[in-house]
């Protein structure tokens, strides 16, 4: 009689146990839940404009897209670090172009500000370009010791001519990306080879790599110079191979052209 009486009080007990356990258990993952919310919430534009500065920085390669498709691309080498900041906390960085076999003689430089978009504005991140004062004294700029650099307050004097602006934004979620933007569709003005203006494309990936497609339209909107199959896709630095693009005389011109592109990435 004893035992029979005893065992229903277990069975009851550990039922209760269990929906206590399973109770502790989805106040837990309630929890999680909540606290993801919040530090996605918590994420502040300045975070997204640091982001995006961060993944931009650094030596990077379009060298297997020159491989894949050396008709279409060429093994480009960008190098991007940090120049200095401003007053509002708008970073500065410092970004050259060049041939892969001649980094040390970029053919493009420019220097970019990255900050949030304006609160009106429905985007994250606002990544301008802009001229330079003297290209010469800021050749190799990265790869020079820092004392050997123009110094920060050097730096915010000598942007000059703002060339374009283009609005980012997080890439929704299960895209491989961080930020994706481009130029308004306007554009900005261009003449380069008949051209009347033009627009860029910018991808930020999480791993690092940075897409951009620029291109140049007519007043008739028939794209005159740029890309057609895709962006430009710089991959971080890895050691070259044997096998790395060597340019033909045939896609001189072409090369040259490549100054003219819109964002200057």
């Amino acid at each position: 009689m004893g035992t029979g009486t005893e065992e229903p009080s277990r069975s009851g007990g550990g039922s209760a146990s269990r929906a206590r356990g399973l109770a502790v258990k989805a106040l837990v993952l309630l929890g999680g839940a909540l606290l993801l919310k919040w530090l996605r919430k918590s994420t502040t534009r300045w975070d997204h404009a640091r982001a995006v500065a961060d993944s931009l920085i650094g030596e990077k390669f379009s060298r297997e897209q020159a491989r894949r498709d050396p008709a279409g691309y060429f093994n480009m080498r960008t190098l991007t670090c940090p120049a200095t900041e401003m007053v509002d906390g708008s970073r500065v960085l410092y970004f050259e172009q060049a041939f892969w076999r001649t980094h040390q003689k970029p053919f493009r430089q420019r220097f970019y500000m990255v900050k949030p978009c304006p609160k009106e504005m429905k985007c994250d991140v606002q990544l301008s370009s802009y001229a330079i004062r003297d290209v010469e004294e800021y050749k190799n700029f990265c790869d020079r010791p820092k004392d050997q650099r123009p110094q920060p307050e050097e730096v915010i004097g000598d942007i000059t001519e703002h060339l374009t602006t283009v609005h980012l934004s997080r890439c929704e979620r299960g895209k491989r990306c961080l930020y994706e933007g481009s130029t308004p569709p306007s554009g900005y003005p261009n003449s380069w080879n008949g051209a009347s203006y033009c627009t860029s494309e910018l991808i930020v990936h999480k791993n690092g790599e940075v897409h951009n497609w620029d291109r140049g339209y007519d007043d008739e909107g028939n794209q005159v110079w740029g890309p057609k199959a895709g962006p430009y896709e710089f991959k971080p630095a890895t050691p070259p191979s044997s096998y790395d693009y060597m340019f033909s005389p045939l896609n001189l011109p072409s090369a040259l052209a490549l100054e003219k592109t819109c964002f200057h990435l």
